[in-house]
């Protein structure tokens, strides 16, 4: 009896297996941290080796793209079918700063395996990831006797992700009518655990400001003026102690505006997933949890938008006492959103917001940075369905559905591109993104490969 088309795919990346891993091994051995100016020909020799690669897996089209920063990678294969839907898979190649002094138990970009893990930076952020669809296109070829994907098939691959992605909606403006696609797939995320495969289904977006307040020229003596003029850094923490209301909620007015709500079906999804809050407690080095009223604390991660001071300052900070009155005082703030909200919209309304509290007397500025979108898509979206089957078929398991709480540039795609955004990972919590000994569990990773290698027939299926 001849193998099934999923027992072809095993079979093909079990045989493949050790050329497989030992090619991630070398591209790991380049230290492409995007962060630090000394490995700036290390970012660009990752980029040209990851070129040649998807060269030599098949891809007919390889170039490399420029930026003003790090260059990204980009990558096409045309289906036989000129109708066959186009699908854009996105990673990145560049990686978290790490020192063998950082508590690596090995060096960090020589990589090592160890009890069925590759332990080395960027094995699970994002190289491994990326490289798991190289095999696992393959396997789709071979298992289906094709000589093309079956889908349209491009891949990005950008170069500054770890830095904050400053060039690449930019990049992504400028390119897209050669990104032009019906999907994206986005791998650089993860699943829930090892033994709970998961699917995303979003991110949050994320607006950032930092606001500074201006009193006196410059420190006054605060029993000569205390009282009497007003004081920047008491300002300051009425301004923040007015950002929630007593229920946990967002006080600026029109912060919720278009917020998508959870229906009864996603908080039942959420509800199936095995969490335990003792032990996320103990992952969040924190002694309660906290936040909006109403909500569990999965869905005040994922599904509702939210408002953090991340940090303060003003006045003297020295040990010992000096009473005066600030000349300044200043804080950051980030803002989590959801799908439906609008960053501009957001920044608008906190501007408001915050200029509408600040005294008579006191000066201030705004500064908001780039704003990232949110973005989900929809439980019943053919191409979600899509990508929910073919993992099926690769882990012989119920799929479950997340989100993420994060934000990246995946929103970028989805608001330029027009098209939806699905997530496609195999990551674990325990694999220590950008912390000592990074690691991937191997069989994870192959099955991240087993399920592109399924994904490129379900999705050329889905979306006709």
């Amino acid at each position: 009896m001849s193998d099934t088309p999923d027992s072809a795919v095993r079979t093909y990346i079990r045989h493949h297996r050790t050329a497989f891993l030992g090619d991630l091994a070398e591209w790991l051995r380049i230290p492409s941290v995007s962060a630090q100016p000394e490995h700036d020909g290390d970012v660009r020799r990752s980029a040209e080796w990851l070129s040649d690669k998807l060269k030599e897996t098949g891809f007919p089209v390889t170039e490399i793209w420029e930026t003003p920063g790090a260059p990204a990678v980009f990558a096409e294969w045309p289906a036989e079918d000129p109708d066959a839907p186009v699908v854009l898979v996105y990673g990145h190649h560049d990686v978290q700063p790490a020192a063998r002094e950082d508590g690596w138990h090995s060096d960090p970009f020589e990589p090592e395996v160890r009890d069925g893990r590759m332990y080395g930076r960027g094995a699970a952020d994002d190289k491994g990831q990326v490289f798991f669809h190289t095999l696992g296109v393959r396997a789709h070829l071979a298992a289906t006797g094709r000589t093309a994907p079956a889908v349209h098939l491009k891949l990005l691959v950008e170069g500054e992700e770890e830095s904050g992605s400053p060039h690449f909606r930019e990049l992504v403006e400028r390119c897209a009518a050669r990104l032009t696609a019906d999907a994206v797939i986005v791998s650089d995320t993860g699943m829930w655990d090892e033994d709970t495969p998961t699917v995303c289904t979003g991110m949050r977006g994320l607006a950032e400001c930092e606001i500074e307040l201006r009193g006196p020229a410059q420190d006054i003596h605060s029993g000569s003026f205390g009282g009497a003029v007003p004081n920047p850094a008491t300002a300051l923490a009425r301004l923040v102690a007015a950002l929630h209301d007593p229920d946990g909620r967002v006080a600026v007015p029109g912060f919720y505006d278009g917020v998508a709500e959870l229906t009864d079906t996603e908080r039942a999804l959420f509800a199936q997933l095995p969490f335990d809050e003792a032990t996320w407690l103990r992952t969040a080095a924190s002694q309660a949890t906290a936040g909006e009223a109403g909500y569990s604390t999965l869905e005040r991660l994922w599904a509702r938008p939210t408002a953090e001071v991340n940090g303060m300052g003003g006045g003297y900070q020295g040990a010992g006492s000096k009473t005066v009155i600030p000349a300044s005082a200043m804080v950051k703030l980030s803002f989590r959103l959801v799908a439906g909200q609008d960053p501009d919209h957001v920044q608008d309304a906190v501007r408001t917001w915050a200029e509408a509290r600040i005294p008579a007397g006191i000066r201030h500025r705004i500064t908001f940075a780039p704003a990232t979108r949110p973005c989900l898509t929809p439980l019943d979206h053919p191409a979600l369905q899509a990508v929910s089957r073919a993992m099926g078929r690769a882990f012989g398991k119920e799929i479950l559905f997340t989100r993420e709480g994060g934000s990246g540039p995946a929103a970028d795609l989805q608001d330029v591109l027009g098209a939806p955004v699905l997530f496609l990972g195999i990551s674990v919590p325990s694999d220590g993104w950008h912390g000592p000994d990074e690691k991937v569990e191997l069989d994870l990773l192959l099955k991240g490969a087993e399920t592109t290698a399924h994904l490129w027939g379900e999705l050329a299926a889905a979306l006709r």
